[in-house]
């Protein structure tokens, strides 16, 4: 009786951690954001902002587009240094989002949660997501940032 027991018990451990899993390796950074609302600050001017919107868009997330007049006080709000400034900022799950920063690297940082104020693409450099021109593409860092004004480069492209 003990040893059908232990059986039973083991049979039931092993479909528990195959369940667990299957799930987990179902799991994708695409997953993340199904539901997130991204609110982003921008010059209603701006055509690059409105195409780095329609990528988050195309990625997954909702986005609120807000058009401000002087953009300096949001970034002042944010903790946006001019070092890593671009032209419009956004908002996610608490997390800052400077210029166009590619969504898998957004996706990923809303991922693993890391313990940053947010992710900046400095400038505007063509290539990146909403600053297309043609061929051209301009190698470009995401950094990431934090309250002590702290830069880490997170991607390279």
């Amino acid at each position: 009786m003990k040893v059908r027991m232990q059986k039973t018990t083991m049979i039931v451990g092993l479909v528990l951690s195959l369940s667990i899993i299957t799930a987990a390796t179902m799991f994708t950074f695409d997953d993340v954001n199904a539901e997130t609302t991204m609110t982003v600050y921008k010059s209603a001017t701006c055509g690059c902002c409105e195409k780095w919107i329609t990528h988050m868009e195309e990625n997954g997330f909702k986005v609120k587009g807000i058009d401000v007049q002087n953009m300096d006080v949001v970034k002042q709000k944010y903790g946006i240094s001019r070092q890593i400034a671009s032209c419009h900022t956004a908002i996610v799950d608490g997390y800052v989002v400077e210029g166009h920063v590619p969504a898998s690297d957004v996706k990923k940082l809303l991922a693993e949660k890391k313990d940053v104020i947010g992710l900046s693409v400095p400038g505007m450099p063509m290539g990146s997501p909403g600053m297309e021109m043609g061929d051209r593409v301009d190698r470009y860092d995401v950094v990431s940032f934090d309250k002590e004004g702290n830069l880490e480069i997170w991607k390279r492209y």
